[in-house]
């Protein structure tokens, strides 16, 4: 940087010369660089013009194409042609002969200028629901625009986009779809006090199964070293000649496998937790989401969260429907088993035995995936504690 050398490979119009350690104008690709430029200079070529001009001479890209507009704008921006290096974003002088004069350089640039326009972008109109139901009846996603009515009102429907042909589904507006939505997310939401007192119990059982593994584990790395104790000694007998071959490839079989095996059940063991408890506690955690959303006017939010849960969003009739996991589902049906019956006692009082045992008498503590969730809805709250039944409603 000092001597003012180039670092790196020479541009188009330049040869490195290892005698110097620079780079020298090529005889052939100086001269192209130079008649680019003055072409341009005329104020008659595009990007593409250009780019056709220079592969009528021989400069094309690697799949025998003319240039692309960027490596066009590129090269017409190309300050190294002036005799300047470029280090770390900034352009200093250069020990290296130029291509072009800083007069004709100029010229380019002002032509680029005045051919620049601002890119102009179309307002994108704000319909958070786009992109998320379809119409139920022909499949068709659903759009939206913005409608006036006779008083004067704007407001934004939705319907369906009729994308695959003629379809009789009414448009409905914004501010029904959003009800109909906060509503569904409604029948899974569980309050602050409940998922509290969840994830307070997932984070016991955790700290539990962590217990329990870490013994377990000890063990299946004390049988992994054992047989590798093993193997070595197997190798050693064999190697002094104690064994024959077959019989010593036979032994080696029966420790790699039995070796794999311990290895495989200890990386069971150290990511079982991760089957089942981090699920659980995202799943408690969306109930949460849910609740908060249920009453929130963040239709965007709204929209990103039963992405994330629902399945099969489609509309009907004006009618809003979307589909929820196992869990979920089976946490609305017990909702509105304990609504219905916290309506006929006093707020505040616990659930009796009789409506504990709704839930079942499962357990939780299995490595199985999301879907054993179910055993935790259905017997969380009668196995362990009893939360006020005012908790959940």
């Amino acid at each position: 940087m000092r001597r003012k050398e180039w670092l790196g490979l020479a541009p188009f119009g330049y040869q490195n010369n290892p005698l110097i350690r620079n780079i020298e104008p090529h005889p052939t690709e100086a001269r192209i660089v130079k008649l680019a430029f003055e072409e341009y200079a005329k104020g008659v070529h595009s990007f593409v013009s250009l780019a056709q001009f220079l592969a009528d001479l021989g400069v094309v890209s690697k799949n025998r194409m003319p240039l692309a507009k960027a490596s066009i704008k590129r090269l017409l921006t190309n300050r190294a042609y002036l005799g300047f290096l470029k280090h770390k974003g900034e352009w200093f002088d250069g020990n290296f002969e130029p291509i072009l004069s800083p007069a004709l350089f100029e010229a380019v640039q002002k032509i680029l200028k005045t051919k620049e326009r601002p890119r102009h972008r179309r307002a994108r109109h704000d319909f958070p629901f786009t992109g998320l139901f379809r119409c139920a009846e022909c499949g068709s996603m659903i759009s939206a625009q913005w409608a006036v009515n006779r008083w004067g009102t704007k407001y934004r429907y939705y319907r369906c986009s009729k994308k695959r042909g003629r379809c009789p589904q009414p448009y409905i507006q914004e501010a029904e779809l959003a009800r109909q939505i906060k509503a569904r997310l409604q029948t899974i939401s569980l309050c602050d006090n409940l998922t509290d007192w969840m994830l307070e119990k997932v984070k016991s059982w955790e700290h539990e199964e962590i217990g329990a593994s870490q013994s377990e584990v000890q063990n299946l790395s004390e049988n992994i070293k054992t047989a590798e104790a093993r193997m070595e000694k197997l190798v050693s007998t064999y190697l002094d000649g104690d064994i024959p071959k077959q019989t010593y490839l036979k032994k080696k079989d029966e420790i790699l496998l039995a070796s794999a095996v311990l290895e495989q059940r200890k990386k069971d063991f150290e990511n079982g937790r991760k089957n089942w408890v981090e699920p659980l506690r995202e799943w408690i955690l969306d109930t949460k989401q849910a609740d908060f959303l249920s009453t929130s006017n963040d239709f965007h939010q709204i929209k990103t969260f039963v992405q994330k849960i629902g399945t099969n969003p489609r509309v009907r009739n004006k009618s809003a429907v979307f589909d929820f996991c196992p869990a979920s589902q089976f946490a609305a049906k017990r909702r509105g088993i304990l609504r219905s019956a916290a309506a006929s006692r006093p707020r505040g009082a616990t659930l009796s035995n009789r409506e504990v045992s709704i839930g079942g008498g499962g357990e939780i503590r299995t490595h199985d995936a999301l879907s054993d969730i179910l055993a935790f809805q259905a017997s969380a709250l009668g196995r362990y504690a009893t939360p006020p039944i005012d908790w959940i409603i």
